[in-house]
């Protein structure tokens, strides 16, 4: 069965996976990546432009869907080896999230709606994935 997840990263390291066909979460530890599994479909928010000093953004910047059943790590550099899954992203536009806020049912205090956030990988159920993704990838006209 399907699950809908939301990755925060910044826009920058969200690009990065973009280009390379992965996603990592929580600064490249395992036990994010882990509860990931082949067809999940993943949404990303973009709380700023880059990490840790980048303007802030607010926005959803990619989606896609997992297409590997096992994480795999990964040499940046001699003392940093972060987890991965592979995805497929689709074509989508970068959505700022005021405009969906009222009307997403994660985000329990909407005044309050950045809190949610702060955990990196989280699951969402599947009309806010859907209000998100609908948003995200409008009808050609």
């Amino acid at each position: 069965m399907t699950a809908y997840w939301i990755n925060t990263i910044s826009r920058a390291h969200v690009l990065r996976g973009v280009a390379g066909g992965f996603t990592q979460a929580n600064h490249g530890k395992a036990d994010g990546v882990r509860r990931l599994s082949r067809g999940d479909e993943i949404i990303f928010y973009s709380p700023k432009s880059d990490y840790p000093d980048g303007a802030v953004l607010q926005t959803f910047t990619a989606l896609g869907t997992v297409t590997d059943d096992e994480p795999y790590q990964v040499e940046m550099s001699p003392d940093f080896h972060p987890y991965r899954r592979h995805v497929a992203f689709a074509d989508c536009v970068e959505t700022p999230i005021r405009p969906l806020i009222d009307e997403l049912d994660f985000i329990e205090d909407k005044r309050r709606w950045g809190y949610r956030f702060r955990f990196g990988l989280f699951r969402i159920d599947r009309h806010d994935f859907e209000l998100i993704r609908s948003a995200m990838t409008p009808s050609p006209r």
